[in-house]
This record gives structure tokens, C-alpha cells and sequence, in this order.
């Protein structure tokens, strides 16, 4: 990524900022020279932060509390990690001091089974993307498949444990996409122009099943991991209490629904970075130690 000097750029706000994608945009951006701001929930997050980042505390479900972060800021990375209530206060304050919004969506539009299943998420997406075009500020919209380090939650338990690792629909494809790919496109759509208005899906180079990435991951470790189908009603059962019935009624629908073909696959990420998109086998390379034992 090209270095721009301090002085030619206003700082950027990044919201999300401990998340998974947001962290990255952080260091993304400082590497290439961007001025940081970062808004987290709560102030103790301020010492996970570099110290080049000026940090604030904020809450999306209290526009008013935005308003520090904001002023002087020329673009902001929006993550919506609140109820949607409060959605088109924050965009109106976004847009009247900012002049740049990139918004971490979702492939809701995308023409693929995997993405057309009912989903509150993708109906939230929708109404956030139509309140930022209202205003009329510049926008970029991001739209990642399923994340890589999505394994991380779901398969790591099991394998760090060295027990059989049971998911339904293992046959269904999805082309992960790295964390890293993803923000380095959102950092570059923040400061570099040629991306106003742009609307991009990112997925990985390649279409896995699950259960083939799985066995990516006992590669990558030097052993077989065993894989084995689970039903529906087991995987509901699993997760009742860690994730929303909405959450985990959308994944299902959305695997199902994939069965039987390809994943969706984009050339975005390359497209916009010049460079390849890392493969799920890089990705497990790199976190490896997350699989491990004792991690």
C-alpha cells in the first residue's frame, strides 16, 4: 500500500474498531500513514490500541456521543454493531462531518443461494446502505462472504480438544475470504481515491466445503481431523444461548441452500489490491497455533 504524508489527509474514524476487520483497518491505515481514530465501546480498549491511534469512546445506540470522534474526520469506516433504532441518527451525523462512509456490509444482493436466504442482518444492511446514499456523502460499500476466521468460533474447540469435529451441511461450499484481505480493502477505499461509489463483493480465491476446510486445517497441523455430519436440530441445540435462533436459522438455511454448487467467487479482492487474495490453506497456516493445543 503506498504511504501518503500526514499532512494530505484528514484522520480516518474507524467504528468496530477491536473487531476483527476494524483491528486490521487500524494498522492498515497506519501503515500507510493515515491518521487513526479509533471509536470503542468502552475506554479500557484504548490500551489494545497503537499509540499513533487517537482513541474515543462512543456508542452507536447514543449518536450525541459521536460527535468528539467526528469533528475534523474525513472518512469513517462504519461497522453497525448496535440495534438498528438509532441507524439513521448516526448516518445523518456521519454524513454532516465526514466526507467519505465505507460501510462493512453483507452480499445480500448477490444472485447466489448462499446469500437469499431470509436474514434480519441482510435487511439491516439494506436500510443502513439506503440512509448513507440519502445523504448523499461519498460511499463505498464492502461486502465480505463468510470469513476465515469464522473456523476460529466454529471448528477450534473441537480440534484444540482433538475431538471429532461434527457441523451439518459439510458438503456445502463457501469460498472463505481473509480478515486481512478484507481490510486492506476497506483502508484502501478510505484514503486512496477511484472507489466513491464502488460496491464490492470479497470472497477467497477458492470453493471449499466445509468439510474439506476442515481438512485444510488437519493439513496444515500434520494430522487427519476427523469430520462427521450433524443434523439441524443437533446444531440448533449446540449453539442455543451463544448465538441469536435468528443467527443460527440464517446459517443453516444458507447451507443448505448451497449444496450442491460452486461457491460465489469474485476477482474484488485482487482487483482492487493488486494482489492475489490469500488462500484458506495461508490463512490456517497463519493461525495455526489457534488450532493448537493449550492455545
Amino acid at each position: 500500500m503506498s504511504g501518503v504524508k500526514q499532512t494530505d489527509i484528514s484522520p480516518v474514524l474507524v467504528t468496530g474498531a477491536t473487531g476483527r476487520v476494524g483491528r486490521v483497518v487500524i494498522d492498515q491505515l497506519l501503515d500507510a500513514g493515515v491518521p487513526v481514530r479509533a471509536l470503542t465501546h468502552r475506554s479500557e480498549a484504548a490500551t489494545t490500541m497503537p499509540t499513533k491511534v487517537e482513541v474515543f469512546t462512543g456508542d452507536l445506540t447514543v449518536p450525541e456521543s459521536l460527535d468528539p470522534a467526528l469533528k475534523g474526520a474525513g472518512a469513517v469506516f462504519l461497522v453497525w454493531t448496535a440495534p438498528p433504532r438509532t441507524a439513521a441518527a448516526v448516518v445523518e451525523r456521519l454524513a454532516s462531518h465526514a466526507r467519505r462512509v465505507v460501510f462493512l456490509s453483507s452480499p445480500h444482493q448477490t444472485p447466489h443461494p448462499l446469500f437469499q436466504q431470509p436474514n434480519p442482518m441482510a435487511v439491516l444492511h439494506a436500510d443502513i446502505e439506503r440512509l448513507i446514499a440519502a445523504t448523499g456523502v461519498e460511499s463505498t460499500i464492502i461486502r465480505p462472504g463468510m470469513l476465515a476466521s469464522n473456523s476460529l468460533a466454529w471448528w477450534a474447540p473441537a480440534i484444540r480438544a482433538g475431538e471429532v469435529v461434527r457441523w451439518p451441511h459439510g458438503t456445502a461450499e463457501t469460498a472463505p475470504v481473509d480478515d486481512r484481505d478484507v481490510a486492506a480493502v476497506a483502508a484502501q477505499t478510505l484514503y486512496q481515491n477511484g472507489y466513491v461509489g464502488g460496491d464490492y463483493v470479497l470472497t477467497g480465491p477458492e470453493s471449499l466445503t466445509q468439510a474439506a476446510q476442515v481438512g485444510v486445517i488437519g493439513d496444515t497441523l500434520g494430522h487427519r481431523i476427523a469430520f462427521e455430519e450433524m443434523t439441524p436440530d443437533e446444531f440448533r441445540n449446540l449453539w442455543e444461548g451463544a448465538a441469536p435462533n435468528s443467527v443460527v436459522d440464517m446459517l443453516l438455511a444458507a447451507w443448505s441452500a448451497a449444496v450442491g454448487q460452486p461457491a460465489y467467487v469474485t476477482t474484488e479482492v485482487a482487483d482492487i489490491l493488486g494482489t492475489a487474495p490469500r488462500t484458506f490453506h495461508q490463512w490456517a497456516a497463519d493461525h495455526a497455533t489457534a488450532f493448537m493445543e493449550g492455545s
